[in-house]
């Protein structure tokens, strides 16, 4: 535990603006690992589930499809579950319910990294202002007249502005690093999400299930 002691000492030299910095450490730890945790569970591999209930509409069961998807907690389950139930709208309107579907299940994934973001910003700004403030301390020394004899006091001043400097910069990367690649396998989700919704689309077209072609037949 010793080098926690001496971590935190440093630490606790970078002056007061260490605490929001220390703040923005723990939420952006806390949020990055939650949010890693249910991306991950949204890219479980429900490949088979999607056939089952593919193979379900084309043989004229859409209700068994959608007993199949609905326990299934996945993003894209959820929205071909959505397809499906609409699928009496139409063919534009079982789109424009997965497109809905999809919508709601993207603002689930990307909740919470708008806090990543305001870290990104604000962190280094932190560390800026400890920056300042260090410098000022430090010329304030200098500016009193017992400053030239008292050196360790400058090189405080000093050193709490390099370590918030330091501080700031290291919140800030660290928290773009894991921003960025929660993102990318947004992307990929989103990307599944297209493709399997078209899919589902031609599916409900090819089974007959689009249902102004009925209207066409009742008229005619």
């Amino acid at each position: 535990m010793g080098w926690f002691a001496n971590a935190f000492e440093l630490l606790a030299k970078g002056g007061y603006v260490m605490i929001p910095l220390m703040i923005c450490s723990v939420v952006s730890v806390a949020v990055l690992i939650e949010r890693y945790f249910k991306i991950s569970k949204a890219q479980a591999d429900v490949t088979d589930v999607i056939h089952c209930a593919k193979d379900a509409v084309y043989a004229g069961t859409p209700d068994r499809a959608l007993s199949i998807l609905e326990p299934v907690d996945s993003p894209i389950a959820r929205v071909m579950h959505a397809g499906i139930r609409n699928r009496h709208l139409g063919e534009r309107g079982a789109e424009r319910a997965m497109e809905e579907q999809g919508t709601r299940e993207v603002a689930a994934l990307t909740h919470r990294l708008g806090l990543l973001d305001t870290i990104i910003t604000i962190a280094p700004l932190l560390g800026l202002l400890g920056t300042v403030t260090g410098m000022i301390s430090a010329f304030h020394v200098i500016a009193a007249k017992s400053g030239i004899s008292t050196p360790t006091a400058i090189t405080g001043g000093v050193a709490e502005a390099l370590i918030a400097t330091a501080t700031g910069l290291a919140v800030a990367i660290i928290t773009l690093i894991g921003h960025n690649h929660l993102q990318e396998r947004i992307k990929n989700i989103v990307s599944e999400i297209e493709a399997r919704g078209n899919e589902m689309v031609n599916v409900l077209v090819e089974a007959g299930e689009e249902p102004r072609s009925e209207i066409k037949r009742i008229s005619a």
